[in-house]
């Protein structure tokens, strides 16, 4: 008997379930992958000709900033909403959504200031799809990534993974684009973004299922 209670013992320890990373360093590899994946999309389609020159313009350095910010607050989010409690933390899983409206406010302001109005690239709605074809890949992994874990509100986590996958893409364009028109990354840039987020709430639903 003392053997068969040794075995099972030992059979018990062997299958203890292993305590997840918490949500921070979770985010923190996903970042890492994001900006892996930003920078080899940059290295291969290069960046604007002008790019260090737009750097010293406020309007385009505070939109980058801005992305940036919604990058790090979405993946921070969506890591914080994979667990059932959140953490206690459901202000994190919040902010990238408050956040994303702040940064629209700010662009509709510098829309008023864009007098007279920078002139409109040639191209309209190829952005969108450009930035929805690069975002699939960082939002199908993320969204794969967080079912090993366990949501439970299921919508937002979707919503916010999406809104991260995005955000990259958005960013990489921004950097490889040659446009200054504000009302064209309104309309075909980061309007789109919204759209697609609240695809990220039904996907969530039916992907984020346990």
């Amino acid at each position: 008997m003392n053997k068969i209670d040794d075995l099972i013992a030992q059979l018990a320890q062997h299958n203890m379930p292993r305590r997840a990373a918490p949500p921070f360093l979770i985010s923190l590899k996903w970042l890492a992958y994001a900006a892996a994946y930003f920078l080899i999309a940059l290295l291969v389609s290069g960046t604007r000709p002008d790019l260090a020159a737009q750097f010293r313009h406020g309007e385009f350095l505070t939109e980058t900033m801005f992305l940036l910010a919604l990058i790090v607050a979405s993946s921070v989010g969506a890591s914080y909403l994979a667990f059932p409690d959140v953490y206690q933390k459901r202000w994190l899983a919040r902010l990238p959504l408050l956040l994303f409206i702040v940064f629209m406010l700010f662009l509709l302001f510098a829309l008023r200031a864009d007098m007279p109005p920078a002139p409109q690239p040639l191209h309209s709605w190829q952005c969108t799809i450009t930035i929805m074809l690069m975002a699939m890949l960082p939002a199908v992994s993320t969204l794969w990534a967080m079912r090993r874990f366990a949501a439970i509100q299921r919508g937002m986590a979707g919503s916010v993974a999406v809104l991260f996958a995005f955000s990259v893409s958005a960013l990489w364009l921004r950097l490889h684009e040659l446009n200054n028109s504000i009302s064209h990354v309104i309309y075909w840039h980061y309007l789109p973004m919204l759209i697609f987020a609240s695809v990220g709430w039904w996907l969530g639903k039916r992907v984020l299922r346990w």
